[in-house]
């Protein structure tokens, strides 16, 4: 695979080494691109984002922390980081969560999360607006390897979660968090779907309400 010749599919997932994958991320065309590595293949995420996806982004990693404020639970959340595990998988979430006894276990100058060294995060979250199919399949499957407790998906299109809770390297639907105990994932589309009729303050301000009983 030479990197400076070919430019690869994007949006795909491809047959390739670790050293392979490592050769091509490190191409400057791709310093933008969101990567992903599992099981001897990887993907390229160059999708144009959106103002859709961009919004529940912002809305559903508000929403945790403000669960985790009401709840006085302790999170450290972040966005598009990038999780390794050297030779075997890479991940690039849209957001993700350590919680609780996990919150403050990353060192702060970490850019890159190496799972060799640290646990992978409690909470993984992909916002899907074109790669639906994809976060339900592969990255399901790749989110069971790396051993993350819960992962959720937000379909953009339909304005609803899809939540899994993830052990033994399989996963299962939940309706409601296990990492966050006691928030309801119904509450979760249901603040997602009043900012299509509301300014953002004025779900936070009634969501923190629901969260304070």
């Amino acid at each position: 695979m030479n990197k400076t010749q070919t430019q690869l599919p994007t949006d795909t997932w491809i047959t390739a080494t670790w050293q392979e994958y490592i050769q091509t991320i490190e191409n400057p065309i791709y310093e933008k691109a969101k990567t992903y590595y599992n099981n001897g293949k990887f993907r390229i995420e160059t999708s144009p984002l959106g103002y859709k996806h961009g919004k529940d982004h912002m809305v559903i990693t508000t929403i945790v922390n403000l669960f985790a404020m009401a709840k006085q639970i302790k999170v450290d959340g972040r966005n598009d980081t990038t999780y390794r595990k050297t030779g075997l998988r890479a991940a690039q979430p849209d957001a993700s969560f350590y919680i609780g006894e996990n919150a403050d276990v990353i060192h702060q100058e970490a850019s890159i999360i190496d799972l060799d060294i640290y646990p992978p995060p409690n909470l993984v979250i992909e916002v899907a607006n074109t790669s639906l199919a994809d976060d339900k399949g592969e990255k399901r499957l790749l989110y069971e390897a790396m051993n993350v407790a819960e992962y959720w998906i937000v379909d953009v299109q339909k304005v609803e979660i899809i939540a899994f809770a993830i052990a033994n390297g399989g996963s299962k639907r939940i309706n409601q968090s296990q990492v966050l105990p006691g928030l309801a994932i119904s509450l979760l589309e249901e603040a997602l779907q009043r900012t299509s009729q509301e300014n953002q303050i004025q779900v936070y301000t009634w969501l923190f309400s629901q969260f304070q009983t």
